[in-house]
């Protein structure tokens, strides 16, 4: 992958926005296959011709770059997904959508060279392994975005359209299913304990018998999580 030049889509409905970009990617050995100008030309462009690299524009009539990203297949032909935009607004939501950057116009060549390291990075994970295992999220925390390693998550619970993540005596929001957010952890350090929480197995310090046939999870600091019914053999077999 580092022997080669990666290939590149610039999406954006600005004319102007695409050149500078471009002779940017060109001064960078990054080979320009193509221009699109919303979020329907580049589906269609990237259904013709792949490429290592998509920069995307979000703001763009008709389907905007968040949309057009939803939409991509995720299989071993996906490209890398780069955010190119003059708002923050967004930004949260590109890192759940799996891009690997989030460039704020104008585009500085620094930064461009920092998205270009991790698309490499993410490319070349792809192509050692059909499945990439994540091992982090991004969630918002004072205004800022932070890099959260799942291993360090105590538990998981479900509210609405999001699920809670507590670490650390902490918790952050992400707008993500139980059932997303569970085939992303590392599988063999959380057990699912109901259908609105998962727990990190090494802090079960025990079961507890609450009569008429509930159990639930004991805490170290003595804290209890009900099980579900429907995971309780799982549970006491584990």
């Amino acid at each position: 992958m580092a022997d080669r030049a990666l290939s590149a889509l610039i999406v954006d409905d600005e004319a102007p926005a695409r050149r500078l970009l471009g002779l940017l990617c060109a001064e960078m050995g990054l080979h320009v296959a193509g221009e699109a100008d919303c979020g329907e030309a580049a589906l269609e462009a990237l259904r013709e011709r792949p490429v290592d690299i998509l920069f995307l524009d979000i703001a763009m009539p008709g389907i905007g770059g968040m949309e057009a990203a939803r939409r991509l297949p995720r299989d071993t032909h996906a490209p890398a997904i780069v955010f190119t935009t003059a708002f923050t607004a967004h930004a949260l939501a590109a890192f759940d959508v799996g891009a690997v950057d989030y460039l704020l116009k104008p585009i500085e060549p620094d930064r461009l060279v920092l998205a270009m390291t991790r698309a490499r990075a993410f490319l070349a994970g792809r192509s050692t392994d059909d499945v990439a295992v994540e091992d982090h999220v991004w969630v918002s925390h004072r205004g800022d975005l932070v890099r959260l390693d799942l291993a360090a998550v105590e538990r998981i619970e479900a509210e609405r359209d999001y699920v809670r993540l507590h670490v650390e005596g902490r918790s952050h929001l992400l707008r993500e299913t139980m059932e997303n957010i569970a085939t992303r952890l590392p599988a063999p350090l959380f057990r699912r304990i109901h259908r609105s929480t998962i727990v990190r197995r090494d802090l079960v310090a025990g079961l507890r018998h609450e009569g008429g046939g509930v159990w639930s999870v004991v805490l170290p600091d003595g804290a209890t999580l009900r099980i579900g019914r429907s995971y309780l053999d799982d549970v006491r077999e584990r």
